[in-house]
């Protein structure tokens, strides 16, 4: 084939089976290379479109791509969309009824569907092995690649095993990708499942779209309704550390009007099935999760997301974070931490497997993070930059649209300091602040510290002022958390440096609650962001997407995206040829699914 007809071929197929009339920044350049027959790894923001980065080379190379997903729910979305645009694709999972896998695996066999969907379990079975030697497979696609680092077998430990693959099927190439790894991690990707050799495409992992923001715990319950107050009618989730605090949130979240479900390992699987089925498919509900939740959930509208737990490092926190505004429309996520967080999460790192290496750079990542919770300047180009990524002033971060001054805490830091030199280095905050303020409790009495130097020394400044001023100590480097010790405070050698003079403390004062104006209308897709469409049109259509998509057991949005019905509602097409224009309608679209819109968009009445 010449080049001509190499590049008109790729066109071809991106705009008959998918409807796109270019490319979306740097998913050509993974495509050339797996057509190329290179081992590719790409990391791309969440939304990219990593999924069409290998869907297209499978279209044109013929014979069976395989492809690697964590999810059953993810697999059987994405065998759903490429359905509805013309691709016979299949999925073997545990979902499943035995016969229907059989079914799947006969027309696989059969060279039928050129695309077929496992779980890394199913795959790395010797048998499936075995069965597949026995086929034309062309290509590899691992989805998430980013679990098969050593960061991350714990999670996903059959991940590792695909390893095996480049040695099983030295011929074939195949493509990782993911949304989140940092250096390490995709040197580790390349490392295990490379052998060292690989393209690699990093396209960026900017979502400007997205507005950041970090807060100290005060009251988490109502830090959480305040956030939530102007959001209440979009789709968003609420992550926390424990499938405890997930059920408690849950029901104080339902007492207070919200739509709000649970996620986590330990409710049945048809109940998590059910909630997830309900989040995806319905408007305005809230996700109240343990990470159990999220990888591959592809839900475009996903307006906010809110970590009311500290997360386990900024990889985690990026991927969580990523799920929220994946339609490239206006999204906040908020992240609320404490030190019984930072406590909590060292604990976890010193109990997991894994060996001294595997703990160290977990520890690290969180220090990372602790970093940027309290980042003195913008909190994107913090968090860029830890991916190696550089960016100037977001102006869409709580830091840039509201900065805060910092306060020389100098003399307040070396009181704490001293305090727990004094007390031996083995008690934590509670206690610690409870010496600063002077108070009289019982414990104080029954150790004699009421004699300390510093008691009494902070009793100007309120009991939330000093764990503010505790936290960013510990998150500035200066104090550490002994997790062998049950939480105990400890000088680091930048602490010795602070309490002999060398270096400075400075610290953000904790904000007063600021004076609430009238209460926000929800963010509505209809009035923020149509400029003067129909808004009646748009509504009437996604009714009609929501129907259809029931029928088909599909989430809306793989029947059509927000973006192609607001430019349905934008062109208002009254023939095939017109609907054909629409962004996203493949030939495939045009053929099952134009005539009941057309004949929708005909019989409405416009606006006025």
């Amino acid at each position: 084939m010449s080049s001509v007809d190499f590049e008109s071929q790729k066109l071809s197929i991106l705009k008959t089976v998918y409807g796109f009339k270019s490319y979306r920044t740097g998913q050509e350049q993974v495509v050339d290379s797996l057509l190329a027959g290179k081992n590719t790894l790409a990391v791309m923001p969440t939304g990219s479109g990593k999924s069409l980065c290998f869907q297209i080379p499978s279209l044109m190379l013929g014979g069976l791509t395989i492809v690697v997903s964590p999810l059953v729910a993810l697999m059987q979305d994405q065998v759903a969309a490429l359905r509805l645009n013309g691709v016979l694709a299949e999925t073997i999972n545990s979902g499943r009824d035995r016969n229907d896998n059989i079914a799947s695996w006969k027309k696989v066999k059969a060279g039928i569907a050129p695309i077929l969907y496992m779980a890394p379990e199913r795959l790395m079975s010797e048998k499936m092995l075995v069965a597949l030697r026995e086929l034309p497979v062309k290509l590899f696609a691992i989805d998430e690649a980013h679990c098969i680092s050593q960061w991350g077998p714990s999670f996903r430990p059959e991940y590792e095993q695909l390893t095996r693959l480049r040695t099983l099927f030295p011929g074939t190439p195949i493509a990782a990708l993911t949304a989140t790894a940092d250096k390490v991690t995709r040197e580790d990707i390349v490392d295990q499942l490379f052998n060292k050799k690989a393209a690699v495409f990093v396209t960026g992992f900017d979502r400007p779209n997205i507005k950041l923001s970090v807060a100290g715990k005060q009251d988490w319950r109502r830090q959480m309704l305040s956030f939530l107050r102007a959001k209440k009618g979009g789709s968003g989730i609420i992550y926390c550390l424990s499938r405890k605090k997930t059920d408690e949130t849950t029901a104080f979240l339902v007492e207070n009007g919200y739509e709000a479900i649970s996620y986590h390992a330990g409710m049945e699987k048809s109940e998590r099935e059910k909630n997830q089925d309900r989040f995806m498919t319905q408007e305005g509900v809230v996700m109240v999760a343990t990470i159990a939740f999220g990888m591959g959930i592809d839900k475009p509208d996903i307006r906010f997301v809110l970590h009311a737990d500290l997360p386990s490092s900024i990889e985690a926190y990026y991927q969580e974070i990523g799920r929220a505004g994946r339609d490239g429309k206006p999204a906040e996520v908020l992240m609320l931490y404490g030190l019984d967080d930072i406590r909590m999460r060292r604990v976890f790192i010193e109990q997991e497997d894994g060996g001294d290496d595997r703990r160290r750079r977990e520890h690290q990542r969180l220090t990372a993070l602790l970093g940027y919770c309290e980042a003195p300047s913008c909190r994107r180009r913090s968090l860029l930059s830890y991916f190696g990524e550089y960016t100037d002033d977001c102006k869409n971060c709580d830091v840039c649209l509201e900065p805060t001054s910092f306060t020389d805490g100098t003399s307040e830091g070396k009181v704490i300091l001293n305090i727990i030199l004094e007390t031996g280095e083995v008690f934590g905050a509670s206690h610690i602040i409870d010496i600063v303020r002077g108070s009289n409790s019982e414990k104080i009495g029954r150790l004699k510290h009421e004699f300390l130097s510093g008691y009494g020394a902070g009793s100007a400044k309120k009991k939330g002022e000093w764990q503010s001023i505790l936290r960013q100590l510990v998150a500035s480097g200066f104090l550490e958390l002994d997790v062998r010790e049950y939480g105990s405070l400890k000088l680091t050698a930048l602490g010795h440096a602070l309490n002999s003079g060398e270096v400075e403390f400075k610290y953000r004062e904790l904000s007063k609650e600021k004076k609430r104006g009238r209460r926000q209308d929800p963010i509505k897709l209809e009035q923020s962001d149509l400029n003067g469409l129909d808004v009646n049109l748009l509504k009437e259509l996604k009714m009609l997407r929501s129907k259809l998509a029931r029928a088909r057991r599909v989430p809306p949005y793989v029947v059509f995206t927000d973006r192609a019905l607001q430019d349905m509602t934008l062109k208002a097409p009254r023939t095939r040829d017109e609907f054909a224009t629409v962004h996203g309608v493949g030939a495939k679209k045009l053929e099952d699914l134009a005539q009941p819109f057309i004949e929708l968009i005909k019989n409405i009445k416009p606006a006025a």
